[in-house]
């Protein structure tokens, strides 16, 4: 009997789902979950079982992003072994890898939410926009997004670790102080966007779960 591999990633972005956007905070178990069903995910899409669709492209992208997961693991387990002599702007690199793929994760399941409203209730007239080359166009986006903004809490690390915290009138001052109210605004920003993210997504899969509903009773009569 062959496999269900669309059931497959059903459960996947269900896991997802749960892991960024449920959760609170991921701890082992969920990471551990979260990297596994990662790369069988990559493997099942690279493979010719599985159609080229935008939604498999979105799919594809969040798989990528648990590479930034090991990425950080990696990062602590080298930094580990140097022990006190690793300087504090670089321990911050873990935390900021992690920090990305939280939300490039969170963006995209919002992506992938935001394509089955338009499936659900625009299927005509969204299919112009889900195409495989604008869902790739926007991963592109919101990987370089999330590059800048962590590029951006990186440099706010290296200066704070760097002594640059008195206010200055030279030029390494004022850029110490642009760019953490910059860092600053922006770790506010994307804590309030996380919020407003798992509120809309509740809302859509709600009007999805509701509208599909009347049809299956209708199908059972």
């Amino acid at each position: 009997m062959e496999r269900d591999h669309m059931k497959d990633l059903r459960r996947y972005l269900a896991l997802k789902y749960i892991q960024y956007l449920v959760l609170s905070s991921s701890n082992a178990v969920s990471t551990l979950l979260g990297l596994l069903g990662s790369a069988y995910t990559m493997i099942l899409l690279h493979s010719a079982k599985v159609s080229s669709k935008s939604t498999a492209v979105l799919i594809s992208s969040l798989a990528q992003a648990d590479i930034l997961v090991l990425l950080s693991l990696v990062s602590d387990v080298v930094l580990g072994s140097f022990g006190a002599a690793v300087p504090p702007a670089a321990s911050a690199v873990a935390r900021i890898l992690l920090t990305a793929n939280a939300h490039v994760s969170c963006v995209l399941l919002s992506c992938v939410a935001f394509e089955a409203y338009l499936i659900t209730f625009l299927p005509s007239e969204s299919r112009p926009l889900r195409t495989v080359r604008n869902a790739r166009l926007l991963c592109r986006v919101i990987w370089a997004l999330v590059a800048a903004e962590c590029a951006l809490f990186l440099l706010d690390e290296h200066l704070r670790a760097g002594g640059a915290s008195s206010p200055s009138p030279s030029p390494l001052g004022l850029l110490f102080q642009l760019c953490g109210v910059a860092a600053a605004l922006l770790r506010s920003l994307s804590y309030i966007l996380g919020i407003l993210l798992r509120i809309i997504n509740v809302y859509i899969y709600y009007k999805i779960f509701f509208s599909m509903s009347p049809r299956s009773r209708l199908k059972s009569k």
